[in-house]
């Protein structure tokens, strides 16, 4: 058995990590040269503002009364400079934002994933090309700038990572400081030769990183005071730092300036997702080398947005986020950054038309570079005669581009030129595309046969060892050492054909992975001979009516990942279940208490989805309620005649209801002291982290009768629960539980009904007495639909309060009770915990089953895992790479959710049976207590 789930746990996880190796690759490439543009640049430097979490809609819009809400950059977008909206891609995070817009590529989520504070890529960026560049703001951001950079020439002034704070009395501080920092710095250059003449040379970047309006943006929301008072701060401290820098220079109108925002945010304070409040951000642009305004009589965007903003009549000019850092290059006139795929926004520039059209030509020709680099990597690892080159951009068709390109600029053709240019960047990005996804086909085909090999073997398994549809079929030794050396011989070929083509070591893992599958499926070919004999002769009917079921069932659950209303569906067909299979003649209360939890769980898949509108007292209700319940649990407790209870192990539940009412305390008190800005007191704090290091030793101090063990995890998890709960999700649990406790004794009723086994008595029923006799029964058709029960259950536990295959759904108010200073990891780590307490309840609910219905928990589980394999396999063939980023990132998060569950179930699976059975002793004060 140990040596099984070791090779399920392997096999899934290298399913899991295929999808990173085949999607999620890094696309850089290094080895190119810099590109940049022979004539002189129209700035000496570059002031770049990135207002951190800035939406387009929240600067553009205008007040109730039609005053702007940045007067400053609205007369400059009216005046002196060029506008636009910037489209930012998946994940709408601060990271692959800001390494868009510096160094012009879109970061993959495998960077993401491996820290905000580190590179865990080496890129480069305009800071890396520019002469010098003093960057102020977060050490969540600067850093990864300077580190990437060549030499010592990007200085980088950060405040503490402590200052960013989402309870502090308010976040637009850190703004100040920057400013401050800035004025500073420049009145100090007066007295410091060295600083003086290098921030008088050409090629020069300064960047202020403004992170207040993010922060006050995840504490208060969008449309809240302080996130507008926040950008007025802004508006009115960029008016000063442009003032500032104009008298330094002398106006010497030599200094472009740019502002823009990484990311939106959601109504609710959240980004990380495809919503278009993420993705849509604001772009002003003047000073030294860009257009001012363009008025125009009539524009056309798919958006209502200009109307909105009362902004018809001046042109309109959005871009990519990439594109910005070719923009910026240009400006100052640097090398365009290495690994940059953006296309330079021409109609920002006031140069001439030579100036444009070789920019133009030095964007097309850096892009170019890459595509020959990525094409020469394919090449060298691809056998001759199996390498399919990019026909579009041969190397006689690149030759043709460049010369044509060249000869119109030379003929003063600019516009044909310039657009030659583009069609080209086009050609190399679609190139740059086509060799970085080049492998794709042939890993998800291996991947695919890998994962149909597993699935089919896990069925044989529970056929073979667990039913007795099959009979003893005795082993050919002649064939199966012929099939060995077969199979022996297909992997050495596979090696072999990965080895002259100096694939990477994942290649071989994918490639050889189904070899020993299909091998150990093949050897069972008897086995499934038996089976079909047997299931043709008797039961043909039965199995395609059965198989038909099973189809629907986990079409539903498949669906539910997109519509969460689909588990409404399926809850409410649950709810029937006692009515169809004739269960509720025998069990009239127990059938009807089942009905009601079905549909009173079916309500929360069709609210919104959790973070978007806190309602504290809801939560509060939810403890007080988690309290009644353990009061009338108690009072029963102790009525019940139980001659192997012990009425000191109550006096547990006690503490475990007192850590209840805490944490209810806790939540109340904490969100009405960051409500009147007074932050997160230190007293709940402390309590917090107390109660959630408390309650798993409170648990197990319990005693291990059924419902007793059961009773005591629901107020331990409840107690952690409650702290990391906004609103109506703290009432979840007890519904899920609620369920969850009629489900086990309906199994009773069930395994009674089908005449498999006698009832057991709950009431007295020890999970540490259990282990013995769960081997006694074999598999039962209703035991597909007992695991069918629990997978639906799994997946109510995850989408039930939101759909957290989005980042967006994610409010960081659920950990204020535990820190409000930013820190991704630890709050990705407890809002990981909330995700995984209704999961915990399911399990624990489903060891309960396993061993009250005398069935080994290897059988249920194997069932299990076939459904979440079919599951699994279906997202695998729904991955995307093409359409919108938002459809490629959910297609992605599907297949990891659904893999990240498989395996999870496997640790859940260990995690319930310690949960359930194991016990600490405490020493007792009378003697025949003592252990």
């Amino acid at each position: 058995i140990r040596v099984f789930i070791l090779a399920g746990l392997l096999v899934h996880c290298v399913f899991l990590v295929s999808i990173f190796d085949i999607y999620f690759s890094s696309p850089l490439v290094h080895g190119m040269t810099p590109q940049q543009t022979p004539l002189p640049p129209p700035a000496k430097r570059l002031v770049l503002f990135v207002a951190d979490g800035l939406r387009a809609d929240s600067l553009y819009e205008l007040d109730s009364n039609g005053t702007p809400r940045a007067p400053y950059l609205r007369g400059i977008l009216e005046n002196n400079g060029s506008w636009g909206i910037s489209h930012t891609r998946v994940p709408t995070e601060s990271r692959p934002g800001h390494v868009a817009l510096i160094a012009g590529f879109y970061e993959d989520v495998s960077a993401v994933a491996k820290g905000w504070k580190e590179n865990p890529v080496e890129f480069d960026s305009v800071f890396n090309e520019s002469k010098y560049t003093w960057s102020w703001g977060s050490p969540d951001i600067l850093p990864m700038f300077a580190k990437g950079a060549t030499g010592d020439h990007v200085y980088t002034f950060c405040y503490a990572a402590e200052s960013e704070d989402f309870g502090a009395e308010d976040a637009a501080k850190l703004d100040i400081w920057v400013f401050d920092h800035v004025k500073s710095f420049f009145n100090s250059s007066r007295s410091n030769q060295t600083l003086f003449s290098a921030l008088n040379e050409e090629k020069v970047v300064l960047f202020l990183h403004l992170l207040g309006i993010d922060t006050n943006g995840h504490a208060h929301r969008p449309n809240s005071r302080e996130y507008r008072e926040n950008i007025k701060l802004v508006d009115e401290g960029v008016k000063e730092i442009a003032s500032l820098i104009d008298n330094f220079y002398g106006n010497d109108g030599k200094t472009a300036f740019i502002l823009t925002s990484d990311h939106g945010m959601t109504d609710w304070g959240s980004h990380g997702a495809g919503h278009p409040s993420e993705t849509l951000t604001p772009l002003i642009v003047w000073g030294a080398g860009v257009n001012y305004p363009q008025k125009v009589t009539s524009q056309f965007f798919e958006d209502n947005f200009l109307k909105e903003w009362k902004l018809e009549n001046l042109k309109r000019l959005d871009v990519n986020q990439a594109d910005i850092a070719p923009l910026m290059a240009s400006l100052i006139g640097v090398p365009f950054p290495l690994n940059s795929v953006g296309t330079l926004p021409l109609e920002y520039l006031n140069s001439s038309a030579l100036f444009k059209a070789e920019s133009m030509f030095t964007n097309a020709v850096q892009i170019l570079e890459q595509f020959k680099v990525k094409m020469s990597q394919k090449k060298e690892t691809t056998l001759s005669f199996l390498f399919t080159p990019f026909k579009p951009l041969s190397a006689s068709e690149q030759i043709n581009f460049l010369k044509k390109i060249r000869l119109y600029i030379q003929q003063q053709k600019y516009d044909e030129a310039v657009s030659l240019c583009k069609t080209l960047i086009d050609l190399a990005l679609e190139g740059l595309s086509y060799y970085h996804t080049y492998d794709r086909l042939f890993l998800g085909l291996s991947i695919a046969m890998g994962f149909v090999g597993w699935t089919t073997y896990v069925i044989l398994v529970i056929i073979k060892a667990h039913t007795n549809l099959t009979k003893t079929v005795p082993t050919n030794k002649k064939k199966s050492t012929v099939l060995f050396y077969g199979f022996a011989s297909a992997g050495m070929i596979i090696a072999f054909f990965l080895l002259i083509q100096t694939c990477p070591w994942t290649y071989y893992i994918y490639c050889l992975l189904p070899v020993p599958v299909w091998y150990a499926v093949v050897k069972e070919i008897p086995v499934i001979q038996d089976l079909a004999t047997n299931v043709f002769s008797f039961y043909i009917g039965q199995s395609i009516g059965f198989l038909l079921v099973c189809i629907l069932a986990i079409e539903i659950l498949v669906f539910s990942f997109f519509y969460r209303s689909a588990l409404t569906v399926g809850l409410l067909v649950f709810a029937g279940w006692p009515v169809i299979t004739q269960l509720w003649i025998q069990a009239k209360t127990k059938a009807l208490i089942w009905t009601l939890l079905c549909v009173l769980l079916a309500i929360f898949p069709l609210m919104p989805v959790v973070g978007r509108e806190p309602n504290i007292p809801l939560v509060i209700a939810a403890g007080l309620l988690t309290l009644l319940i353990s009061f009338f649990s108690l009072a029963s407790l102790r009525k019940s005649e139980n001659k192997y209870r012990d009425n000191e192990d109550l006096k547990v539940y006690f503490y475990q209801m007192f850590s209840v009412a805490l944490s209810t305390y806790v939540v109340g008190s904490t969100h009405n002291s960051l409500k009147i800005k007074q932050g997160l007191p230190v007293m709940n704090q402390v309590i917090s982290w107390m109660t959630l290091v408390s309650s798993p030793a409170l648990l197990l101090l319990s005693p291990t009768f059924l419902f007793e063990r059961l009773f005591s995890i629901l107020l331990s998890l409840m107690s952690t629960y409650l702290l990391l709960s906004t609103g109506y999700e703290a009432l979840f649990p007890l519904a899920l539980f609620g369920l969850m406790f009629v489900w086990i004794n309906m199994e009773q009723e069930a395994l009674q009904h089908y005449g498999l086994s006698l009832k057991p008595k709950l009431a007295v029923f020890n999970f540490t007495c259990t282990m013995d006799i769960t081997q006694f029964r074999q598999l039962h058709l209703d035991d597909v639909r007992r695991s069918f029960f629990f997978v639906f259950f799994i997946v109510t536990a995850f989408f039930g309060t939101g759909n957290i295959a989005s980042i967006n759904s994610f409010d960081p108010a659920s950990v204020y009770c535990f820190l409000t200073v930013f820190s991704p990891f630890m709050m990705g780590g407890l809002l990981l915990l909330k995700v995984a307490i209704p999961f915990i309840l399911v399990s624990c609910a489903f060891e309960a089953v396993q061993v009250t219905t005398q069935l080994s928990s290897k059988s249920l589980f194997l069932i299990v895992l076939v459904i979440s394999d079919i599951m699994a396999l279906h997202f695998f063939f729904l991955i995307k790479d093409y359409g919108s980023w938002l459809d490629i990132g959910t297609s992605i998060s599907h297949y990891v959710l659904v893999m990240s569950l498989t395996i999870f179930m496997m640790v859940m699976n260990g995690l319930a049976q310690l949960l359930t059975t194991q016990r600490l002793g405490l020493p007792r004060r009378t003697k025949h207590h003592s252990t």
